[in-house]
């Protein structure tokens, strides 16, 4: 019986990737799929996924000088014949593991440099050497590893320069499932949606604003961050027409879909933003809505190729606005860019395309 042991110390047991995806696609075609995470929430068994638990952290710097030696302990309690974790934190422990003549996969979710030089937690005058360092590091683990998942071909790109083993891409594409289609556009609203991050570089100043400018409403659900953003974002022309939910589950994101006209995805050009291929977006055109997006040359190449939306100048508050009241008043052309995104998704960018990816590499590293 092969086991299999999935490991993230930061991210939450149900995380959409990790859990929905990755372990839930593996437990229909291995019996012994487990998952170790870091939230002191308990073991469980979950859709054919047994979770084990190592605690929680008190804060970033507990989290990452002690947990990973409570994983490793777990992972070797568990045995299994693949461990494949997820935190860039776990690179030691991946090292570690390999050592022992252990097959081990490091999940690359984000480019680490490069989103390094936009933590707000990194003073400014270190991002770039902390950036460079955790490059260098990355690059020297990863070559001890059995291989590598990339979660975009950026990341793919970079990770087969520096490393002999297998490296695959296997896109962060949505499960259809998961995404109610809406093909009834009667009780639309005169509305767009962001759900997501609420962060400053993720341009909520840009969508508050262009949304003021218009006769529409912004939808908006998630958690600022910092928290102090909020009340700043608050007070600025185009809040008065902001309906704001906060964090909602997945039946509510699908009701949000379901009333608005477009999706926003108006993220700033920093380095780990450019590269990456954004799960919002795809839901976006999975619940058959169009897309407006920032004019990143990846993006245009996936919005314009499908028919499915705009691309944008993300700083442009004015053209985002034209382009807000230009969908919202011919509901007919963004109808049928809804449905061109969701014919792209139902083909090409879905999570069962990624899947096998996945499953093949597992059975390439199993038959060795």
């Amino acid at each position: 019986m092969t086991k299999i042991c999935h490991i993230t110390t930061v991210h939450p047991r149900y995380d959409i990737r990790i859990f929905i995806k990755e372990c839930k696609s593996l437990a229909k075609n291995f019996s012994d799929v487990n998952l170790i995470v870091a939230d002191g929430k308990g073991d469980e068994t979950i859709d054919g996924v047994k979770i084990f638990d190592v605690g929680k952290p008190d804060g970033r710097i507990q989290r990452i000088l002690k947990f990973p030696r409570k994983a490793f302990h777990k992972a070797l309690e568990l045995n299994a014949d693949i461990y494949h974790f997820h935190d860039s934190e776990l690179l030691s422990t991946g090292v570690k593991l390999a050592k022992r003549g252990n097959t081990v996969i490091y999940d690359s979710h984000e480019d680490l440099p490069r989103q390094i030089l936009t933590k707000p937690w990194i003073p400014k005058f270190l991002r770039k050497t902390a950036s460079r360092i955790s490059e260098r590091m990355e690059n020297q683990n990863v070559r001890r590893l059995s291989a590598v998942v990339a979660a975009t071909p950026h990341i793919k790109e970079r990770f087969e320069k520096v490393t002999s083993a297998p490296v695959r891409n296997v896109n962060n594409y949505p499960v259809l499932d998961d995404i109610m289609f809406c093909p009834s556009w009667e009780n639309k609203e005169n509305a767009v949606c962001y759900v997501g991050g609420l962060f400053y570089t993720r341009g909520i100043h840009e969508m508050v604003a262009a949304i003021g400018k218009t006769q529409c409403k912004l939808i908006l659900g998630g958690n600022f961050d910092p928290e102090s953003l909020q009340e700043s974002i608050k007070s600025e022309n185009g809040w008065e027409k902001v309906e704001y939910l906060g964090y909602i589950d997945r039946k509510k994101v699908n009701e949000v879909y379901g009333r608005s006209v477009a999706g926003l995805i108006i993220l700033h050009p920093m380095p780990s933003y450019i590269d990456s291929l954004p799960i919002k977006m795809f839901e976006y055109m999975a619940a058959g809505i169009p897309v407006i997006c920032s004019d990143f040359a990846l993006w245009k190449g996936i919005v314009e190729s499908a028919g499915c939306g705009v691309c944008i100048n993300p700083f442009d508050t004015e053209a985002i606005a034209n382009e807000i009241t230009k969908l919202c008043n011919d509901k007919e052309t963004a109808k049928t860019m809804g449905k061109n995104g969701r014919k792209a998704v139902e083909e090409k960018y879905n999570w069962d395309t990624q899947s096998k990816i996945l499953l093949e590499l597992y059975n390439s590293l199993l038959n060795k």
